[in-house]
């Protein structure tokens, strides 16, 4: 991996533990990455490399852990889904750890534009982080399964969600519920179940063409023509 970890600090000075992988090309901008429940796994830290391959400077906070925490060396640890469903719900789903997310913004945003996606609990995250944080320029959500407990948040910059139409864990009626709170939102539905992107739930024409909108989201709304 090219990417390491370092350690960024909230406005309130606390510290916050992070994956950063620099661009391996001509810089496009900054992205966040806000993992799932899991924390900043393998796949989380391979997929900044491939992003930063791509020309994009990456940044994945740990949204739940202490800062000293380790980061995981498998991207499940299905023993701990108890306690880590109930920090996660401790969160508010996200709602606190976006000043995390604030810190990874501004850590970017010095140089350009800063991009975020995010999966299932960041997925979620990364529709708060839409709604509520400062420096963004487009955001694109990966099966966030708690973003229809918050439909009432209004984006302040493109977004687009991408949800799987088998995923057992969204009901169809939560994405139906936040098509109808917001007609003009992309939401992509696509022949998958959960974590589509992830190694858990793998799709590879819906993770290939999820990417592939997402990118295309980030070069328009960051004023690039560059290929995805």
């Amino acid at each position: 991996m090219s990417g390491r970890r370092i350690t960024l600090t909230t406005a309130d000075g606390s510290p916050v533990a992070a994956y950063h992988a620099p661009p391996g090309e001509a810089r496009r901008g900054g992205l966040v990455i806000l993992h799932a429940i899991w924390g900043v796994t393998p796949h989380i830290r391979a997929l900044s490399d491939t992003l930063a391959e791509q020309g994009y400077e990456v940044i994945a906070p740990s949204l739940l852990d202490d800062a000293d925490a380790p980061f995981p060396t498998a991207d499940l640890d299905p023993p701990n889904l108890a306690a880590r469903m109930a920090m996660g719900l401790a969160s508010g789903w996200g709602a606190a750890a976006l000043p995390r997310v604030q810190a990874a913004i501004d850590r970017l945003s010095g140089d350009g534009k800063v991009f975020a996606m995010g999966f299932c609990f960041g997925g979620t995250t990364a529709w708060l982080a839409a709604a509520r944080c400062t420096g963004l320029t487009a955001v694109s959500c990966f099966y966030g399964g708690d973003i229809a407990g918050y439909v009432d948040e209004q984006p302040k910059v493109p977004t687009i969600l991408h949800f799987g139409r088998t995923d057992e864990l969204i009901p169809i009626g939560d994405v139906e519920a936040i098509t109808a709170a917001h007609p003009d939102l992309p939401v992509w539905l696509y022949d998958a179940g959960h974590a589509f992107v992830a190694p858990s739930g793998y799709h590879a024409d819906s993770a290939s063409l999820a990417m592939l909108r997402t990118l295309q989201l980030f070069q328009r709304a960051g004023g690039s023509r560059g290929e995805a």
